[in-house]
């Protein structure tokens, strides 16, 4: 970790740093970049940015007659890239032409504001552990540039249950959970990417292991940490895994649902409240969960603004492929201990202050990690405010309950599509306030729509299958 701008320009000198990449997201979290000289970057440069950034090129950013943007290092997030010599990695933050006020629409800006709003609600800080699940596959072909003439996809793994190369051991649908190597074929590549993520990133890796689904699904588990430090993190991870899946001549990636017939990658993110060293979700005298009533309260805001919530968690029209009952995705607004069929779970490993937590399993890994992190902990704190009740928890299976037991339980359901998720994020958007601007719900909502529009006015290849004889 690095300190105020001066050291930053102290570890360009040690390291023999020749290119700095200056790296942003955009609106909906994909990671952009631009590489300028080192020796370009003075003080002045890091008190008031760089001017190097056309805001009406990036997603959800500017119009053309408002382009010129300012990118403004962050020091704390340097890092030397390991596989680009002489290249060190900054996050910038987003600001205004002149380099005075923060955009609105910075994603960073937003974990910034959300952990702001925290504090000022009396919290210290907030525990932030995604769990994000992803495929690695041995290579994609997509075939979608004319769609007049037709569109396919393949897949190819050779650990997939219909590979035939013949020297693998297949791994048969939803059995790909904790095999040994050989049949676990991705051993050396999680090996590879932990030490990254640990040596050149500084990360802290908690475990990696292989996933239920077949041909490559994967997890690697990164140590908790404070909301914006999580969310650099995260985007940290992407870019790093990506990047050395390619160098062993593999694929990765972050797709909710890439494969038919087996289980998605989720992304479930565990979340607790600190203030004065001590954990405010725990109550050791609560005989249900060890939760205290703020958690409860907490819990209730994400069951309560779930529905909207998803438009932000689960962003892509792939998302609602993997949010469908039999393939262990949680689709039903409820809270229990234990059990992985409800949305929001409190982890029973251990019952100790310092492990008590919620998870909350609906999110994928296609969210932008700063708006997710930052919309959930806006409607937990909206929980909190009005004192929103989740009602009792449900141990049992909540997948196998009728619908009418359903409804009798007030149990709600997650949107079935992207458009619906749109549509409940623009009715119910007040509990948002505090964090996000207006106008970023405007303009990710009308991206997000186009995006929905222009899938469904694709036919696919199953729907030739469906409707070809009609």
């Amino acid at each position: 970790m690095v300190g105020d701008g001066i050291s930053l320009l102290e570890f360009f000198k040690r390291d023999k740093i020749r290119w700095v990449d200056l790296q942003f997201v955009d609106v909906t979290g994909a990671l952009q970049h631009i590489t300028v000289p080192a020796h370009t970057i003075g003080e002045e440069d890091l008190k008031n940015g760089i001017g190097k950034l056309d805001g009406s090129s990036i997603k959800g950013f500017k119009a053309i007659f408002e382009s010129d943007m300012i990118l403004m290092p962050a020091a704390s997030t340097y890092a030397k890239i390991p596989w680009e010599p002489d290249t060190a990695r900054v996050f910038c933050d987003i600001y205004e032409s002149g380099g005075k006020e923060r955009f609105s629409r910075d994603s960073r800006f937003m974990a910034q504001k959300a952990e702001a709003e925290l504090a000022k609600n009396g919290f210290d800080v907030s525990y932030w552990g995604p769990e994000a699940e992803f495929f690695v596959f041995d290579g994609v072909k997509v075939d979608a540039l004319t769609p007049y003439k037709g569109q396919s996809y393949e897949i190819i793994s050779r650990e997939a249950a219909w590979s035939s190369e013949g020297t693998n051991y297949p791994i048969r649908f939803k059995e790909g959970y904790y095999p040994t190597p050989p049949v676990d074929t991705l051993q050396e590549f999680r090996r590879v990417a932990c030490n990254m993520l640990e040596d050149a990133f500084g990360m802290r890796i908690d475990a990696h292991h292989h996933e239920v689904a077949t041909a490559g699904q994967v997890e690697i588990d990164m140590h908790y940490d404070s909301l914006l430090k999580m969310a650099d993190q995260l985007v940290t991870y992407k870019y790093a895994i990506k990047n050395a899946a390619a160098q062993m001549g593999k694929i990765v990636t972050f797709m909710p649902k890439p494969l038919f017939g087996d289980n998605g990658s989720g992304m479930h993110v565990h979340q607790s409240l600190w203030a004065a060293g001590r954990n405010k979700f725990y109550d050791e005298s609560d005989k249900y969960a060890q939760v205290s009533q703020a958690c409860r309260y907490y819990i209730g805001g994400i069951l309560k603004h779930g529905r909207a919530l998803s438009a932000l968690l689960s962003p892509t029209t792939n998302s609602y492929k993997r949010l469908v009952p039999g393939y262990e995705a949680p689709i039903y607004l409820a809270w229990s201990r234990r059990n992985r069929s409800a949305a929001v779970r409190i982890p029973a490993y251990h019952s100790n202050e310092g492990a008590k937590r919620i998870e909350y399993r609906s999110p994928d890994p296609a969210a932008n990690p700063y708006v997710a992190f930052a919309a959930m902990a806006a409607a937990g704190l909206d929980g909190i405010k009005h004192k929103i009740e989740p009602g009792d928890p449900i141990d049992e299976n909540i997948w196998h309950l009728s619908p009418a037991k359903r409804r009798e339980l007030g149990v709600h359901e997650l949107p079935g599509s992207l458009e619906e998720a749109v549509l409940e994020l623009e009715a119910n958007h007040k509990f948002l306030e505090p964090i996000f601007t207006e106008d970023f719900i405007i303009a990710y909502a009308d991206l997000k729509r186009e995006e929905a529009k222009q899938n469904s006015i694709r036919p696919t290849p199953y729907e030739f299958q469906q409707y070809l004889d009609v």
